[in-house]
Formats: structure tokens, C-alpha cells, sequence
């Protein structure tokens, strides 16, 4: 490491956020974080257990009444406050942020950007929870509606957004008055601490917050799934883990948020503005070194533009420059790590094997770090397994489709349905389109869709519920009928 990206690490506390309060764990435990572009080890993290994670929930049981009390105005201050925090220190964390995930300082910057108007958005909605008054149909009696705060809440991140994932469930859980625990992914768990001591800095009383790095997840989480006192679970990752998170929250009959896995159609009609189509596609597919949720898995071109279309992909991705994220030439930065890179390879062997060209890349890149090419497959067969599986990697392979009842079908052909992309010219093409395609958010004629003010999640096996947008504070509040008689 560099002075610099050293100093930047050592700036950041590595022991556990425990109800407000920096401490070892309790084993005294620790595990390493490696940078993926040069799988050096970066510094050790203390690992949270057993008994760190039930002294988290005392503090958070502990903080809940009174925190429930705050004035909706002082917890929006503390989200402002944070919201401050975060852009005035948007360089130093997107270095952070690189060093432990890999990404292009240019995306870590902009992903600080994003995670800070999730506080700005959710320190606005603080003061505009509502309820309601009316009279009942016969008018005898009145009926109250009061909205208060859920509880405590566990709060699961995952590696790939490692501060907005963070914000976007801290902000609402802070708005509206519940406590928190935060077990962030053992890849990246310096931005979230990074994160704790913001919101420290901020105010946020002591309690509130407990921040829970760990290498044994099931070890923490369960206790605290099944204890009883937690009464909310917001998850981010893959659908095998949601399923499984599922199934111990069922006993507690605990409220869930489940925001999982993608498997994402991108549709290219041929009256589509094909330089258009190209641009949405580079987004779609490479935000994030294709390391998203929300990227583009399959790509439907229809036959009239397919062969051109995919030139011009295969330009636009041969272009790329692999490298560390750091560098300034860098466009494309390491996937996660190696078993990462090996998932990859192996879809983009097997579809190969079944027909697929290799357009362009196709191969790991050089170098220590987990680097895969930056790759456009054609002649992709339905049947490939990348056609079923989340690639998570920057890899594009494009299908073709004739009609756009074929291509409405084959994007519906997945049990998954967080976010589709569609490129036409033709208004009611896009309606009939949008109406028809099995996802929770659609992106018509543009290849990202995430944003604080709009409400994200899917629907199928890809989650429940949603995180973001006015409705997102919903999903943190419980709702209260008081009914009042004697009134007529």
C-alpha cells in the first residue's frame, strides 16, 4: 500500500461498534481483509461472536424505548448531520471502499455519493410519518391510526454496495425510530465501520447502533433471529441465504424485508436508438465490474439489430482497461475473489461448449488479483447456464429474439424478478412491455434505475418488500388503530 491508502485504513476503527461503544471481541478474535487487486491483506477486523452479538441486542432492547421517544426532527438532524459527513469525506471513503472491494475510484465515489442521499432522503421522511383520523361508517365511534417504530431490527449487508447497502437500511431505521444491529459482509467490513463512526460523530446515542463484523454469519445472526426480542429483518444477498433467514425468522413471526438475487433481462428492439441501447447495455451490464443485483444477466437483441448490436458492444467492452481501481486508467477492477472469478469462468466454459462465440475476452485477466475480461458472448444458447444463473461478473451474453411476445417470454422464463431493462422508440410497445415483464422496477430506455427517491426490490424469488422512495420508512413502522367510542 501506498502512505496515503495506508493512512486511510489506519483512520478507521477495526475493533467491533458495540451500543455506541468501540471494544475487542469478546473472543478477542480477529480475521484479515484482503484487496482483491493484489490479494494483499489490508489489516485484520475483530470477528464478532455468539455472546458480542446477544450484548448488541441488550444495548439495542436497552436504547429502544427512549430512542422511540426522540422528536422526529432531532433523529432527522442526525441523518443530515451524517448525510454532511459522508460528502465531505467522499474521497478518503472511496479509497476505502476500493482497497476492500476492488472498485474504480470513480464508482466508489460515486456509490459514497448515493449511500449519503439515502440519509438525506430518509432525514426528510423522518418528519413526515403520518397516521389518521375518521369517522366510522355508522358514526358511532372514531378511528385513530398511529405509526410507530418496529423495534429493534437486524440489518444484513452484502460486499458489492458495501456503504449504500449500509444507508439505505440504517436511514430508514434511523427515521423512524428503531435500534439497530448491522452485520456488513467479512469481504468489506472497513466502510461500515467507516459508517459507525460517522454516525457516531453525527450523535446517534449510544445503543442505537451496533455494527458486527464476523467470519461465522450463521453463529451471529441465528442467536439473535430466534431470541425474540428482534422484531425486524432486512436482508440484502443471495436467495439461497434469504430463504434460509426465512425460515428462522418464521418462529418469531418477524417482520421481513428480503432483497435477493437478479437475474435481469435487457431487451433491444429493432426500432430501438441503437447508440442508445449500447450505452444503457454498458451500464446495465458493467456498473459495479457487473458485480450487481441489478445487472444486466441476459441480453435479447431482436434479429434485425443482434449482429450489429453486438459489434458495437464488443467495441465498447474490448475497450476496457482491467486494473487496479486505484489507478487512474483503470475502467474494470478485480471481481471479489477468487471463487468469484471461478463461477464466472465456468458459466462463460459452459456456454461456449453449448455454441456460444466469444466475441471478445473470454479469459482471467493478468496480474495477482481476481481480474476476469471484460466479455461479449453471441449465439448464446436458451439453454446455457448463465441463461439461469446471476453471472456477477462483466460478462454479456446476447440472444436473439424474433417477436415481442417471444422476447416478453423468455425474460418472464426465471423464478427471479428484481429489475428488467427495455429499448424501444414505440410508446405503446413500451407500455404493453412494462405491464407485461414479471419484475419489480422496469428500466425503459435507461440502464440504471436505483435511486433514494424510488422504491427498489423485486418481486418472485428475487424479495419482499421495498427499500427506498416514500416507501421505503413503511417497512421500519408498524401501524396502530385505536378505536374511540362513546362519541356519538
Amino acid at each position: 500500500m501506498s502512505d496515503r491508502e495506508a493512512q486511510v485504513v489506519a483512520q478507521v476503527d477495526k475493533r467491533l461498534f458495540l451500543g455506541g461503544k468501540w471494544r475487542d471481541a469478546s473472543s478477542g478474535a480477529a480475521f484479515e481483509v484482503e484487496d482483491p487487486s493484489t490479494r494483499r491483506v489490508l489489516c485484520e477486523v475483530a470477528d464478532a461472536g455468539k455472546q458480542d452479538a446477544l450484548e448488541a441486542l441488550d444495548a439495542a432492547e436497552r436504547a429502544q424505548p427512549g430512542w422511540a421517544k426522540v422528536a422526529p426532527r432531532e433523529r432527522s438532524q442526525i441523518l443530515y448531520r451524517s448525510f454532511q459527513l459522508l460528502m465531505e469525506r467522499q474521497e478518503e471513503l472511496a479509497v476505502l471502499m476500493t482497497l476492500e472491494m476492488g472498485k474504480p475510484l470513480a464508482e466508489a465515489k460515486g456509490e459514497i455519493a448515493y449511500a449519503a442521499e439515502f440519509f438525506r432522503w430518509f432525514a426528510e421522511e423522518a418528519v413526515r410519518i403520518d397516521g389518521g383520523f375518521a369517522t366510522s361508517p355508522d358514526g358511532k365511534s372514531r378511528f385513530l391510526v398511529m405509526r410507530q417504530p418496529v423495534g429493534p431490527c437486524m440489518l444484513i449487508t452484502p460486499w458489492n454496495f458495501p456503504m449504500a447497502m449500509g444507508t439505505r437500511k440504517i436511514g430508514p431505521a434511523i427515521a423512524s425510530g428503531c435500534t439497530m444491529i448491522l452485520k456488513p459482509a467479512h469481504q468489506t467490513p472497513l466502510s461500515a465501520l467507516a459508517l459507525a463512526g460517522i454516525l457516531d460523530e453525527a450523535g446517534l446515542p449510544e445503543g442505537v447502533l451496533s455494527v458486527l463484523p464476523t467470519t461465522d454469519p450463521g453463529g451471529v445472526t441465528e442467536p439473535l433471529l430466534t431470541d425474540g426480542r428482534i422484531r425486524k429483518l432486512s436482508f440484502t444477498g443471495s436467495t439461497a441465504v434469504g430463504r434460509k433467514l426465512l425460515e428462522q425468522s418464521a418462529p418469531q413471526v418477524l417482520r421481513t424485508s428480503m432483497e435477493l438475487g437478479g437475474n435481469a433481462p435487457f431487451l433491444v428492439f429493432d426500432d430501438a436508438d441503437l447508440g442508445a441501447a449500447v450505452d444503457g447495455a454498458m451500464l446495465a451490464k458493467m456498473r459495479n465490474i457487473g458485480e450487481a443485483c441489478t445487472a444486466a444477466n441476459r441480453i435479447y437483441a431482436q434479429s434485425g439489430i443482434a449482429e450489429e448490436f453486438s459489434r458495437r458492444l464488443s467495441e465498447r467492452m474490448g475497450a476496457l482497461r482491467l486494473g487496479r481501481g486505484l489507478d487512474e486508467n483503470a475502467d474494470v477492477g478485480p471481481l471479489i475473489d477468487d471463487k468469484a472469478r471461478q463461477k464466472v469462468q465456468s458459466l462463460v466454459d459452459d456456454a461456449v461448449e453449448r455454441g456460444a462465440r466469444v466475441l471478445v475476452g473470454g479469459g482471467a485477466g493478468e496480474g495477482p488479483g481476481h481480474f476476469y475480461q471484460p466479455t461479449v458472448l453471441a449465439d448464446v444458447p436458451f439453454a446455457a447456464e448463465l441463461s439461469n444463473t446471476e453471472i456477477f461478473g462483466p460478462v454479456a451474453p446476447v440472444l436473439t429474439f424474433e417477436t415481442e411476445e417471444e422476447a416478453v417470454r423468455a425474460a418472464n422464463d426465471t423464478e427471479f424478478g428484481l429489475v428488467s431493462y427495455l429499448y424501444t422508440r414505440d410508446l405503446n410497445r413500451a407500455m404493453r412491455v412494462s405491464e407485461a415483464l414479471e419484475t419489480g422496477m422496469v428500466g425503459l430506455n435507461q440502464g440504471v434505475v436505483s435511486n433514494p427517491a424510488a422504491p427498489f426490490g423485486g418481486v418472485k424469488h428475487s424479495g419482499l418488500g421495498r427499500e427506498g422512495g416514500r416507501v421505503g420508512i413503511d417497512e421500519f413502522l408498524d401501524t396502530k388503530y385505536v378505536g374511540i367510542g362513546g362519541l356519538s
